[in-house]
Formats: C-alpha cells, sequence, structure tokens
C-alpha cells in the first residue's frame, strides 16, 4: 500500500478508549470516533477505518468518506459486508487470539477425556480407587475441521500428550506445521473414527452448516464435537437429533446461533451438552495483544509497509 499523503492520517473508529487516544498522539494522527448506528456528520471523512466484527448493517456511508484501509478488532469477518469494500484493504488480528483458544480446546478435551466434572463427588461413591469415565486423550483421535492459527496451536498441545491428530485443509501440499498432523481435504474423512471433532474453520457462505446430518453420522457413536469457531458452522436442529440418540456423546460449544442465545433455549438445558458464552478467547491479556496488532499496523499503514492479516475478502477470512 502506498503511504498516505503527508496531511493528518485521519482514523474513523467505532471503538473507544484512552489507549486509542493515547496511540493517536504517540503517531501523530487524528481519531474521530463515529457512531455504531445512526446518520454519519455529513463533514467527517478519514483515511482509515477502525471496527470490529460487533458492528452490524450498512458501513457504505462510511466507507464512502475517503477510506482506504479497515481493520477489524478481531478476527472473524463473517458480519462485515465484504461486498461493500471494493479495492479497500480490509486486516484483522488473525492468531492473536491463538493460544487462549487452543489452551480452551485442550481443557475441554482433557475434561470430556477424564470425565470432569462428573467424577467429582459430594457424597461417598459405590466404590473407591475406580471410575469407568475417566479415560485418556493419548492415542485418541481428534479431529480439526479447518487448520488455521487456532488449530495449529490446540494441535501442538494435543501432540505433546501423544494424541492422534488429523485436520482439512484444502490444499495437501503446503509445509504442516506442527510436525505430526495428518492433512486431508474431505471432513468425512478426517471425522471418521474421531474421538473428538473440533470445529476451527472460518465462516463463510462455503462452511455454512458445514457440520450437518450427513457429517453428523460419518462420526464415531459418542464422539465428542467441539465448537469454537462460529455456530453458523453447525446445523443445531441435526445436532440435536444426534444428541438425542447418543449419536453425539457430548457437545461442548463455545459458539453458538443466534449470539446471544434466547433464554429458554434447548441448548442451556440438554444434558450432553456443556454450553459457554463465547468466551474461549479471553485472557486477562487479550485486549493488549489486539491493540498492539492494531498499533503495529498503523505504524506500517503510515510508513507505506504492508500490512499484517489482510483478509482474502473472496475466501471471506
Amino acid at each position: 500500500m502506498e503511504p498516505p499523503p503527508s496531511a493528518l492520517v485521519t482514523v474513523l473508529s467505532h471503538l473507544r478508549g484512552e489507549w486509542l487516544d493515547a496511540l493517536a498522539a504517540e503517531l501523530g494522527v487524528l481519531v474521530v470516533p463515529i457512531p455504531a448506528e445512526g446518520e454519519l456528520d455529513p463533514e467527517v471523512r478519514g483515511d482509515v477505518l477502525l471496527t470490529s466484527n460487533a458492528v452490524r448493517g450498512d458501513l457504505g456511508d462510511v466507507l464512502d468518506r475517503g477510506v482506504r484501509w479497515v481493520h477489524t478488532f478481531g478476527t472473524g469477518v463473517d458480519q462485515l459486508p465484504l461486498d461493500q469494500l471494493g479495492d479497500r484493504v480490509l486486516t484483522c488480528t488473525r492468531g492473536a487470539s491463538a493460544e487462549p483458544i487452543g489452551e480452551w480446546i485442550l481443557a475441554v478435551i482433557l475434561a470430556a477425556a477424564k470425565g470432569l466434572p462428573d467424577v467429582w463427588i459430594d457424597a461417598p461413591p459405590e466404590r473407591w480407587n475406580i471410575d469407568g469415565r475417566v479415560g485418556t486423550v493419548r492415542r485418541r483421535k481428534v479431529a480439526f475441521l479447518g487448520f488455521g492459527s487456532i488449530a495449529r496451536e490446540a494441535a501442538r498441545l494435543l501432540l505433546a500428550l501423544d494424541a492422534d491428530v488429523v485436520a482439512t485443509r484444502r490444499r495437501t501440499d503446503l509445509p504442516v506445521e506442527p510436525a505430526g498432523v495428518r492433512i486431508v481435504t474431505e471432513p468425512a474423512e478426517a471425522v471418521a473414527g474421531a474421538d473428538h471433532v473440533v470445529v476451527a474453520a472460518a465462516a463463510t457462505p462455503a462452511t455454512r452448516q458445514l457440520v450437518d446430518a450427513a457429517l453428523l453420522a460419518a462420526m464415531a457413536p459418542g464422539v465428542h464435537l467441539v465448537n469454537i469457531a462460529r455456530g453458523s458452522l453447525v446445523d443445531q436442529d441435526a445436532l440435536r437429533d444426534a444428541l438425542d440418540r447418543g449419536h453425539v456423546g457430548l457437545a461442548t460449544l463455545d459458539t453458538v446461533d443466534p449470539e446471544p442465545l434466547p433464554d429458554g433455549h434447548w441448548l442451556y438445558t440438554h444434558p450432553r451438552v456443556r454450553l459457554s458464552a463465547h468466551v474461549s478467547w479471553s485472557t486477562p491479556d487479550n485486549s493488549t495483544v489486539l491493540r498492539e496488532r492494531f498499533a503495529d499496523n498503523l505504524r506500517r499503514f503510515l510508513a507505506g509497509d504492508p500490512l499484517e492479516g489482510v483478509v482474502d475478502t473472496e475466501a471471506g477470512y
């Protein structure tokens, strides 16, 4: 990207915070807060739009104010109107949440394998020293649907426990990292015989309801399904049927459709579902990481250097 003209660079921002004011002062740029909804001041113009996947609706009016680069404060871009971007550059903080979500995947797989929390007791059990619900991750098959930065980090942790890890990727000729992961192109091949299946693909029109009745049927009876991607990747009606029949033994869901999930939804109370409120990415310092990624890219923009985390708007990630 060509460096911006010497005139003051303006960042139009849906986000607020003292950190952004400090960054503006450090780099000598102007930050103009803009509303997520409603009309925009007709005099407002800017070079950069700082937004997030949580901002819904039409961005056309904002983009037409001179914006050349759009940065979303997160990884997912599935809620952004990609068709409105034209030739503008879109970046995201790809990989920023890989470590915490990788840890989350490891934690929920270990919890399922070890029978947690069901093995905790609050009264004398029938027997001590043995419980048939306690299993292992070692030599068990874990299948990842998608092999981006999150899946790679989780795979690294699981391989250290001697798990058998397989993942889907569109291309099989690229280097595999970490070493030891088997790459396949077909989801049905990946999930066959898996003890745990992790949904980790980007949310695009091509991956909508990727986990449908047919793919669920291709999984082994009693499989543990984990979703840390987007709720739209799972056909929840088909999942409910598979859970009711026991074909899916457990579903650990950090993402669902819709979000927030309305009161009274069946996912809250199903005995085979462990549900969390899209928190797998969260750590005490995650916001700092996201801010630093934008700050680094803003410095690159000012210097005319290539930006990091560029999104392929045609592919949707």
